[in-house]
């Protein structure tokens, strides 16, 4: 094993720690050159106290679990490796599913579904920026089961999946979002709140279609994201931000639609909410 691929090897069981065994995520992480997506260094890595660009462009100071600036003027980082570990695990992506992913930016984590989904499953990942497409399109150009599409995952219809991950803050499960998932199907998306202090950082909520009726849900961790276009809204973000302050988040247990909220409402948006029972 090249000294590399030794550094890949080491972050890929470091950003995995502490999940259940899954030897094909760890798999995923340590076969994908990340250098490839956050484009050539020095890198500007994000540290407490700003940016920190590193001494050299060794591929090595990238096989850490830190966030790598791939936009800064805009916010827009290559994203934190054992979020986004946690995050796939806890999706459960199978081989031959079909995956969306909103917000895909450069394609790394892109890649790591598309390892996932294996070569009979498909990735269909949204990027608005047309830059972050174009240089998504290039870095994934040799995945076949991977289509990327410069185009808000917010609007218009989302195609029929097993998956949908997104990857930029919303105040909503959108519908689209929602209708697309076929039965078992699994959404993951970080419901967010404006972001005053570190108590209203909102939660990645994990939301899955029940095989008989409605929505299982549950947050997985907090979460701090920069907004999705379309599906954010001031007013919505500043009530979210109050229900993340009671420090409860972890008492969801479903999602609900088109019904009237009742006792074990934890929040309630337009056309849905979230409940403190199991679905039924």
């Amino acid at each position: 094993m090249g000294n590399l691929e030794a550094h890949r090897a080491c972050y890929a069981q470091l950003i995995t720690a502490g999940l259940p065994e899954n030897p094909r995520l760890v798999a995923a992480f340590a076969c994908i050159p990340r250098e490839q997506f956050v484009g050539p260094g020095p890198w500007k890595i994000y540290t407490a106290s700003g940016l920190l660009q590193t001494p050299t462009d060794d591929p090595a100071f990238l096989y850490q679990d830190v966030l790598v600036a791939l936009a800064p003027e805009r916010h827009i980082n290559n994203g934190q490796p054992s979020l986004h570990a946690l995050c796939i695990a806890a999706l459960d992506a199978k081989e031959g599913e079909r995956i969306v992913q909103i917000g895909a930016g450069t394609g790394y984590y892109t890649a790591v579904l598309s390892q996932m989904a294996g070569p009979s499953g498909e990735v269909i990942a949204y990027e608005i920026e047309e830059d972050l497409a174009l240089r998504a399109t290039e870095n994934l150009r040799d995945r076949p089961n991977v289509e990327v599409l410069n185009r808000s995952g917010a609007e218009g219809r989302t195609p029929d999946c097993d998956i949908v991950y997104v990857n930029a803050g919303a105040t909503a499960p959108l519908d689209t979002w929602l209708d697309a998932l076929r039965p078992g199907g699994r959404l993951l998306f970080p419901l967010t709140s404006r972001l005053d202090s570190i108590e209203d950082m909102g939660g990645m909520l994990l939301v899955a279609r029940a095989a008989q009726q409605g929505y299982h849900a549950r947050f997985l961790c907090r979460a701090a994201f920069i907004p999705c276009i379309g599906a954010s809204g001031e007013k919505k973000a500043a009530e979210l931000s109050q229900a993340f302050r009671r420090g409860d988040a972890r008492l969801v247990r479903s999602l609900r639609r088109d019904t009237a909220p009742d006792k074990s409402c934890w929040f309630a948006g337009d056309g849905w909410w979230l409940s403190r029972v199991p679905a039924g």
